[in-house]
């Protein structure tokens, strides 16, 4: 890939972001507001780096992603945008809709990508799953449901929903190739007066599929699992396990003279390609850079967002 990226954000998720490109050969330059920690990343590579965006931007740099703080991922993707260059905003986009919406709007008016870090949409398990029900797998799709839990890490500014949800209203998006059209959703706070430490999100979509979230950061376990259930079979991806496979369960419910049946037939372990779903997320923003994005672009992270919003707000009704 003949092709330079800047990376805006040294921080934890940033780093990967620079080792990846790096590694891609496609790593242009840093942008990292705090010199001491630019200095020391610059120690191991050997790119361009500056303390602020505006002079990154005098560069003729071919794309940017966004790795910084959330609370800056709109005023950094609206300057990035403003110049004519494509930029990956990673999740959640920005922390309001309208400012979301914004951003889709003036990428299309510049006519550059706009692409939002929902990295498991390059998960190959997610991608596997979506071909699955794509062709039919497991039938008429009915339900859905994902659950992101773990000890920690607590955070101070955002609730459990902003940290956590992004991936699984993302990937319940992808994988139903809609957005939700209902929303309800409660949540509980025990650590910190105004942080959600816990919440369960139910989601509805056209043609009465349905799904749930449960996202908490008080658990006495690490869990990532997804499970789908169709008319004719289900499948099942825990990310935490250390096999980490795709279970397609040959079971599903007939009705012999209207008394229903089950039907069980033995599991199957679905076979996937292993990768890196971050190096195949930044591969496919360097390989759309011209393009078009089709996957995680801007609208599809402006309706994450509004689910975000409108799940804050039922939230926070639901505790007054």
């Amino acid at each position: 890939m003949n092709k330079q990226i800047c990376v805006i954000g040294g921080g934890r998720w940033g780093q990967n972001h620079i080792r990846t490109l790096n590694e891609m050969g496609v790593l242009g330059g840093i942008v990292e507001t705090d010199s001491n920690r630019l200095h020391t990343i610059l120690e191991t590579y050997a790119v361009k780096g500056f303390t602020n965006l505006k002079d990154a931007l005098k560069h003729d740099f071919d794309g940017y992603t966004i790795a910084a703080p959330a609370p800056l991922h709109y005023e950094l993707a609206k300057e990035v945008i403003s110049s004519g260059k494509p930029v990956m905003v990673e999740k959640p986009m920005t922390l309001s809709a309208e400012s979301s919406k914004e951003l889709v709007y003036l990428a299309k008016k510049m006519g550059v990508q706009l692409m939002v870090g929902h990295v498991l949409l390059f998960h190959p398990a997610i991608r596997k799953i979506k071909d699955l029900i794509d062709e039919g797998k497991i039938g008429d799709l009915y339900y859905l449901y994902s659950t992101r839990l773990n000890l920690g890490t607590v955070r101070i500014e955002e609730n459990v929903f902003w940290s956590f949800a992004p991936h699984d209203v993302s990937v319940l998006d992808y994988l139903v190739g809609k957005a939700a059209i209902q929303i309800e959703s409660k949540g509980s706070k025990f650590l910190q007066k105004n942080v959600y430490d816990y919440t369960m999100t139910q989601l509805s979509y056209p043609n009465n599929i349905h799904a749930h979230i449960f996202v908490s950061w008080l658990h006495p376990f690490k869990e990532q699992r997804l499970v789908v259930i169709g008319s004719q079979g289900m499948l099942t991806f825990e990310d935490s396990s250390a096999t980490k496979e795709i279970r397609f369960y040959d079971k599903h419910i007939e009705f012999e003279k209207g008394i229903p049946i089950t039907i069980e037939n033995p599991t199957e372990v679905i076979p996937y390609e292993r990768k890196q779903p971050l190096t195949e997320e930044l591969r496919y923003f360097v390989e759309n850079l011209d393009k078009k994005i089709k996957i995680a672009d801007g609208k599809s992270g402006y309706e994450v967002v509004k689910v975000l919003e409108k799940s804050q707000l039922l939230i926070d009704a639901y505790n007054i």
